[in-house]
């Protein structure tokens, strides 16, 4: 007779089911602990960055993952430019990846432009990609970029004005964050991000989009996996700065959306779920874990996906 037989002959009913869910507890934390089987690599959205001054992009996730037994990558692309600039900047970086683990394929998890910005290596080189993973992805454009665009005349001195400002932030992140020569092209990024560059860069790399807004991706596609998640809370923790700005760009969708996206247009492949309670900065544990104390962490979101994609065999 094994222990937890023993155990239940010899307690009451009551003190069995207190048993039983002690042991569930128990063994929980080790059935959430497998690692995938490939390397992650994260990739950051616009002005995003590995580590800046001393703190991650992912704020603790890569020590997250890594407890895990998880390899992470945290890869560094343009913080402004197109979407296939920045796809084959982490194309190459991948290369690299692959290279130094030994390892054949990896795992991505991209954030904001970085879900499109992953899409593109998965589109191109699907032999190097086990699964792309899109946390507020930019997948069908942002309103808030359509809203920006409308505003500012094409060639105009508000446009010069607007790019050389954005350009600038672009390049004082990258050299702050170790790569002062990354190339920049605020133009070009925000083209991208708009309905328009959006659907137009979809028509190019269709693997994993849903066939109709808000609608389900096809999980599978070329051998890689396609999986996604975002929140739809904007003002979710009134000790984050960053909440009152998100409130604000919020104001121009007419939808459920995260502050910067709307949550339809996050969806690729399996669609895990669009409407935590966060917004587009809590989405990577941002700013500094100031998150809702009423949603699931945003830790253990990453913990649970890597076990999905170990239990994918990914």
């Amino acid at each position: 007779m094994n222990f937890a037989n023993k155990l239940s002959n010899k307690l009451n009913p009551a003190k069995s089911l207190f048993a039983a869910l002690l042991l569930t507890l128990t063994l929980t934390p080790q059935a959430q602990a497998a690692a995938p089987q490939h390397p992650i690599v994260l990739v950051h959205g616009i002005y995003g960055f590995d580590a800046l001054l001393g703190i991650d992009y992912f704020y603790r996730v890569p020590q997250t993952l890594r407890a895990m037994g998880a390899k992470v990558y945290v890869a560094q692309v343009s913080q402004a430019n197109s979407t296939e600039v920045r796809g084959e900047q982490l194309r190459q970086y991948i290369q690299g990846v692959l290279a130094h683990s030994g390892a054949s394929k990896v795992n991505i998890i991209g954030h904001s432009h970085g879900g499109p910005t992953a899409r593109y290596v998965a589109s191109v080189s699907p032999e190097m990609v086990a699964s792309v993973t899109s946390i507020g992805g930019v997948n069908w454009g942002s309103r808030f970029a359509d809203f920006l665009r409308g505003h500012i005349r094409p060639d105009s001195w508000t446009e010069w004005m607007v790019r050389i400002g954005m350009e600038g932030l672009a390049r004082a992140i990258a050299t702050l964050s170790g790569n002062p020569a990354t190339p920049q092209d605020a133009l070009a990024m925000a083209e991208s991000l708009t309905t328009r560059g959006s659907v137009a860069f979809n028509q190019r790399y269709p693997e994993g989009m849903p066939a109709s807004y808000c609608g389900q991706g096809r999980k599978w596609v070329n051998g890689v996996a396609y999986f996604s998640w975002s929140g739809s809370g904007v003002f979710t923790n009134g000790f984050d700065l960053s909440d009152y700005p998100l409130s604000l760009t919020a104001l121009v969708f007419n939808e459920p959306n995260d502050g910067l996206v709307a949550s339809c247009s996050t969806h690729l492949g399996q669609v895990i779920r669009n409407n935590y309670r966060m917004n587009h900065m809590d989405e990577v544990n941002q700013v500094f874990g100031l998150v809702s104390w009423f949603e699931t962490n945003p830790l253990t979101l990453f913990r649970q996906h890597a076990n999905r994609l170990a239990q994918h065999g990914l």
